[in-house]
C-alpha cells in the first residue's frame, strides 16, 4: 500500500510539474512586433474578451501568470514536504502574484539587481511558508527567505556583470 501511495504522488509530481512548464513558455510569445515604413500600430489592437482584457490591462495579465505558475510550483512544494497540495497552491499563488508584479514593474525595470533580489526573496518566503508547519515556523522561513534573497542578489550580480 506505501509503494501505491509513493507512486501516485510520483505521477502527481509529474503531471503539475508539465503543466507549469507548459504554461512559462505562453510568455515570449507576447513579445511586440516590429513595423517599418509608413505602417501604424496601434497599442491594443481591437480585441474583445479575455484577450482584449489582458492587453489593456498587463498589471492584471502579469499577476494572473504568476498565480497560475506559483499555484503549480506551490502544490508541488506541498505536495513533496507532505503538508498539503491544496496549502501549497494557495501560498504559492499568493507568492505568485507578488512576483509577478515584480517582475512586470517599470520602475524596477531601471534597477535589475533590486528587481532579482526582490524576487528571489518573495520566492525563497512562498517556498518556506509551503514547505514549512510546525516548531520553528519562523526561523525556517526567515532562513528560506534569506537564501532566496541571497540566491536573487547573486543572479542580479551575475547578470548585471555578463
Amino acid at each position: 500500500m506505501k509503494k501505491l501511495v509513493s507512486h501516485k504522488k510520483a505521477l502527481s509530481v509529474v503531471a503539475l510539474a508539465g503543466i507549469v512548464f507548459a504554461v512559462v513558455p505562453v510568455t515570449p510569445a507576447l513579445a511586440d512586433t516590429t513595423l517599418q515604413g509608413s505602417t501604424s500600430k496601434s497599442k491594443y489592437q481591437q480585441t474583445t474578451g479575455l484577450k482584449g482584457y489582458f492587453q489593456r490591462h498587463p498589471k492584471v495579465k502579469s499577476a494572473t501568470v504568476g498565480a497560475g505558475v506559483g499555484a503549480g510550483v506551490g502544490a508541488v512544494t506541498g505536495l513533496i514536504s507532505g503538508k498539503g497540495t491544496m496549502r501549497g497552491a494557495a501560498i504559492g499563488a499568493g507568492t505568485g502574484v507578488g512576483v509577478g508584479l515584480v517582475r512586470s514593474s517599470k520602475t524596477l525595470d531601471s534597477h535589475p539587481v533590486v528587481k532579482d533580489t526582490a524576487t528571489g526573496t518573495l520566492l525563497g518566503a512562498g517556498l518556506g511558508l509551503a514547505a514549512s508547519r510546525g516548531h520553528g515556523k519562523g526561523k525556517k522561513i526567515a532562513a528560506a527567505t534569506a537564501v532566496g534573497a541571497a540566491l536573487g542578489l547573486g543572479t542580479g550580480l551575475l547578470k548585471d556583470k555578463f
